[in-house]
């Protein structure tokens, strides 16, 4: 609900007769401005728990940032912070998936580039729908070592027929009927592989006969062949994921006599410092949210439960102490420090200082998603999860309130109106019944002026 929708109730315009009708104006104002106080009390009441709830929402959003980050920084402990380089990216491209260890391969000899087999009729057509493809009634089609029966009847003997049925086979291929406008024979039958690797495609009109091809015999496909680590490979794709642990490598092209490609995997420092980077940012930016709420100058959320939960949090992650017997056992070992007012900065020196071996210390201290460090960003989903995190579930009860005093307020405007609508209507009657005196007044004094005038020949006023 928002706090437009408790509005109070506006005063009726008294319409009355009788000399005292503005005061009655001024009775209906002030009995419904009192009937209203409790409205505004309401009204104000609402506008608070309205405040929390927004600061809530911003909080969350801020500190469902930071856990994040502290899952990154898990995650990187997990993987080192592993990079992939190649060193002709136009012969190899190289990534990650998954790779922990740092190491050198190297790529030779690339004689093919792996691609898909295709061929076309080794002659034309008259027409694509009439023309006999086979004085048979069936054909084979062979894709490399794998043979399929292809049933032709007198309705589908015919290039359009023939396309049909091969595509209806699933056989892993695609045909398709080519028009060269030559004026004889212009059309052909095209089949091609689905996938790249050598495969051999050809259509029998004798089964097992390979003399029967009616295709050319010009592109059988390819596989990528290449050495890695001077082993010979052979693959028909040229993504390949399960050669290299954890690597996934490419290949583009062929390479020229002697040339060798080099596949690197090594700890990418820059990765760690982003990540780094994004904690002391996105901390200070929770730490200022939480400041906004504590001290004299406190808003809404002061004593909320939520803001000690956020701040025991941060106290933990700042506090975290690694092993002991190695050289990185905090977060100042790697550049993030906190100053007297608990605001982190990140001292890039103190980090490049660090040595291979301290790296490798410190992608320990930071453990993986579930151990070390990584695992306090479960501190702060405890806070944000959108499910069963402390900010939905007071959120929850925010807008439970807000809607018992909607409520509370429909009833208070209900019982207002009716006090209004009866009071007006006694107000009325009694301006009625004074206009009815001030006339009979009026009338009484005119009789005795008459009757002075009369008498004593002057009217008495």
């Amino acid at each position: 609900m928002s706090s437009s929708s408790l509005s109070l109730i506006t005063p009726l315009t008294f319409t009355g007769v009788s000399s005292f009708s503005a005061d009655f104006q001024t009775i209906l104002n002030r009995a419904v401005a009192i009937a209203n106080l409790p409205v505004k009390q309401l009204h104000n009441q609402e506008s608070n728990i309205l405040s929390q709830k927004a600061l809530l929402s911003d909080l969350n959003g801020s500190v469902t940032t930071l856990a994040n980050d502290i899952s990154a920084l898990g995650a990187l402990g997990t993987n080192r912070a592993i990079s992939a380089t190649t060193s002709n990216a136009s012969r190899v491209s190289v990534s990650t998936n998954g790779a922990t260890q740092n190491a050198t391969h190297t790529i030779s000899e690339i004689t093919s580039v792996a691609k898909a087999a295709s061929e076309t009729s080794a002659s034309g057509f008259a027409t694509a729908d009439t023309t006999a493809v086979t004085t048979g009634s069936s054909v084979e089609l062979a894709v490399g070592a794998k043979t399929f029966s292809v049933p032709l009847t007198s309705t589908n003997n015919n290039l359009n027929g023939l396309r049909d049925a091969i595509n209806a086979l699933g056989a892993g291929v695609t045909a398709s009927v080519l028009n060269t406008g030559n004026a004889t024979t212009p059309y052909y039958l095209s089949i091609s592989a689905n996938t790249t690797g050598q495969n051999a495609l050809q259509i029998r009109t004798t089964a097992g006969d390979a003399t029967t091809n009616i295709l050319a015999a010009t592109n059988p496909g390819a596989n990528a062949v290449f050495k890695l680590d001077g082993i010979q490979i052979s693959r028909p794709d040229n993504t390949i994921s399960n050669a290299i642990d954890g690597v996934t490598f490419s290949i583009l092209s062929t390479t020229g006599a002697g040339e060798t490609v080099t596949l690197g995997t090594s700890s990418d420092r820059s990765q760690l410092i982003n990540a780094l980077n994004s904690l002391v940012g996105d901390y200070n930016t929770v730490s200022g949210k939480l400041n906004a709420q504590i001290g004299k100058a406190a808003g809404p959320l002061a004593g909320d439960p939520v803001i000690r939960q956020v701040k025991d949090a941060q106290r933990q992650l700042l506090n975290y102490q690694g092993s002991p017997n190695s050289n990185v056992k905090a977060l100042a070992d790697i550049g993030v420090v906190a100053d007297v007012t608990g605001t982190l900065t990140f001292d890039s020196a103190k980090f490049y200082s660090l040595s291979d071996s301290d790296l490798a210390a410190a992608f320990s201290y930071l453990g993986s998603v579930t151990t070390g460090l990584g695992v306090l960003a479960g501190n702060f989903t405890a806070v944000s999860d959108p499910i069963n995190g402390s900010i939905v579930t007071e959120t929850r009860q925010i807008d439970t309130a807000d809607a018992r005093i909607s409520q509370h307020v429909d009833e208070l405007n209900r019982r207002i109106s009716y006090m209004q609508a009866s009071l007006t209507a006694q107000l009325q009657a009694a301006d009625a019944l004074i206009a009815g005196l001030n006339s009979q007044q009026s009338i009484l004094t005119g009789s005795l002026q008459s009757l002075s005038l009369v008498m004593y020949g002057r009217s008495t006023g």
